[in-house]
């Protein structure tokens, strides 16, 4: 109704920021709970548990808008390291540029999320580290390393690809936000827009796209379930 263009038109224009902070929002996540997780599970009920249970948690309860004006303030206003707003194509600028403008807002919608992949990954090693094979590999004199990683970490990979698939989920659907702080013109923002303006065909179009990704990657987690864990059949 806006423009007088597709809606799918509109939404193919919008999708590479999108896609470029989902996908580095994601990484960022998990490159930091992961490792926040297994260091808590490793050293449970200690100091540095506490700590840094602690420090996840806090960024859990920043809001996603507010970190991001805070990011803007300090790091590109005061100190100029990133630009305060907008997005260079790859295909104009090049993918590092394209980087270096998602880089604050995949920064900011990632750090929010670190809690609860920390906080999956400390129970999931928890658990296997309870388990016989795991007594039975330190019974046999290998190291404690070996043990965490080769054997604890290599049975908690499913729910690490949960949570993958539940990150990308939730970085969609927090994209609105941070492309609305930084000015960014993706799909999120198209979302906002259309809906402030009851462009009630583009809205609705933007849903049922979302809902057909979250719908893929599903499909695409349980398949490399299989790949990850050979126990399991899908014939039964």
């Amino acid at each position: 109704y806006f423009n007088g263009k597709s809606v799918l038109a509109n939404i193919a224009s919008r999708m590479e920021p999108t896609i470029m902070i989902t996908i580095c929002s994601t990484i960022i996540t998990l490159l930091v709970g992961v490792p926040i997780g297994i260091v808590s599970a490793t050293h449970r009920n200690s100091l540095l548990d506490y700590s840094l249970s602690t420090v996840s948690m806090v960024f859990l309860t920043i809001p996603t808008f507010w970190l991001g004006i805070m990011m803007v303030y300090l790091l590109a206003f005061k100190l100029n390291i990133f630009p305060t707003q907008g997005y260079h194509s790859i295909a104009q600028y090049g993918l590092l540029d394209a980087l270096y403008h998602v880089a604050m807002p995949s920064i900011a919608l990632g750090l929010t999320h670190v809690a609860s992949t920390a906080r999956h990954t400390r129970s999931a090693m928890l658990g296997v580290l309870n388990e016989d094979y795991i007594r039975t590999a330190r019974a046999k004199g290998l190291s404690e390393r070996k043990v965490q990683f080769k054997h604890a970490l290599k049975n908690t990979l499913s729910l690490i690809m949960t949570l993958v698939t539940g990150s990308v989920a939730n970085m969609l659907g927090g994209s609105t936000v941070a492309e609305k702080v930084f000015n960014i013109d993706g799909v999120g923002k198209l979302a906002y827009d259309s809906l402030m303006r009851r462009d009630y065909a583009q809205e609705q179009a933007i849903v049922v796209f979302m809902a057909l990704i979250f719908i893929v990657m599903n499909i695409i987690t349980d398949i490399l379930y299989k790949a990850i864990d050979p126990r399991i059949d899908f014939g039964g």
